[in-house]
């Protein structure tokens, strides 16, 4: 799936979610989407648990 498909896929999630459940689903679907992305980069290896403490943290490791 390229990115504008995924961007298109995510927009009418959260639409939906505005529409059918107010403003707190639609924060709770948000929430949620972010959390699994970053789960998944997560299990692919994209990242690693010590950047993602380091960039919650605002620090920068790659220097």
């Amino acid at each position: 799936m390229n990115l504008a498909l995924i961007g298109l896929v995510v927009g009418m999630a959260l639409g939906f979610a505005g529409y059918f459940g107010g403003f707190a689903a639609f924060l709770l679907v948000g929430v949620l989407g972010a959390v699994g992305f970053v789960v998944g980069r997560l299990l692919e290896g994209d990242i690693e648990l010590g950047e993602l403490g380091d960039l919650l943290r605002g620090r920068d490791r790659r220097r």
